[in-house]
């Protein structure tokens, strides 16, 4: 599999560098620098990275403008680095189509535990955890859920999910009609231990909801099992 490439966008350049020599020591080596949106917009167009790490103060807006106008065009994985802890941020950040939210100060270690924990999901893997043959696909009613579990269809259909969307439909694919709790889908999608906030799962799963039900608002597929998790069910009569 190519080498993924990794955007780090942070004006603090010593920040910037100290991610980049850690990332590298993991053994990723195409590692690009921004420190600022028009910058980091230039250089997301001229190398089409795999995943962007990004500062939410930047000296020309803020990171969430930049994430906006990356996922009309891409759906690679956005992890949010800020200084800015208070619970409603990381919930801004994650709505507007980030897959993670890392609070400064931080451990360059961390970061990097968490940029390989996307690229997983989003499909790459280490050379000793590639699986020797390819999986078989998935299909749960109207659902299909490919043999790498890079892609989700719905009746035939591409749906355009991020990588953590994606993981939480292999969650549930895999266990269909199986109640799961957020603390199981936590450690599964995000590979690390729940840390007890709920708004992480939720909002995902809110997204979610918008792109494979007909009314997120009444779903059908993904549904809550109050006090427990969620659970996903396909009505009888779109059984395959």
């Amino acid at each position: 599999m190519q080498e993924p490439t990794i955007l780090v966008v942070d004006d603090e350049a010593d920040l910037a560098n100290l991610l980049k020599v850690s990332l590298q020591r993991e053994g990723y080596k195409q590692i690009y620098t921004a420190g600022s949106i028009q910058e980091a917009w230039t250089s997301f167009q001229q190398t089409q990275p795999d995943i962007v790490l990004l500062d939410v103060m930047l000296p020309d807006g803020e990171g969430y403008d930049l994430c906006r106008r990356i996922r009309e065009v891409s759906h690679v994985p956005v992890l949010f680095m800020s200084a800015k802890n208070e619970e409603i941020d990381k919930i801004l950040g994650l709505a507007i189509g980030g897959d993670d939210y890392i609070t400064k100060p931080f451990s360059p270690k961390e970061v990097a535990y968490r940029v390989k924990a996307q690229l997983r999901r989003a499909g790459y893997q280490t050379q000793e955890t590639a699986p020797v043959t390819s999986a078989k696909s998935i299909q749960v009613g109207p659902f299909l859920l490919n043999g790498d579990e890079t892609e989700v269809h719905k009746g035939g259909d591409l749906l355009e999910l991020t990588a953590k969307e994606i993981g939480l439909m292999a969650c549930f694919m895999h266990n269909p009609n199986r109640i799961l709790s957020k603390e199981t889908l936590f450690e599964r999608v995000w590979g690390e231990d729940f840390f007890g906030s709920d708004n992480t799962v939720m909002v995902h799963i809110r997204r979610l909801r918008e792109k494979v039900e007909k009314d997120a608002s009444k779903p059908v597929y993904i549904t809550t099992v109050k006090g427990l998790g969620y659970k996903f069910v396909v009505p009888k009569e779109e059984q395959v």
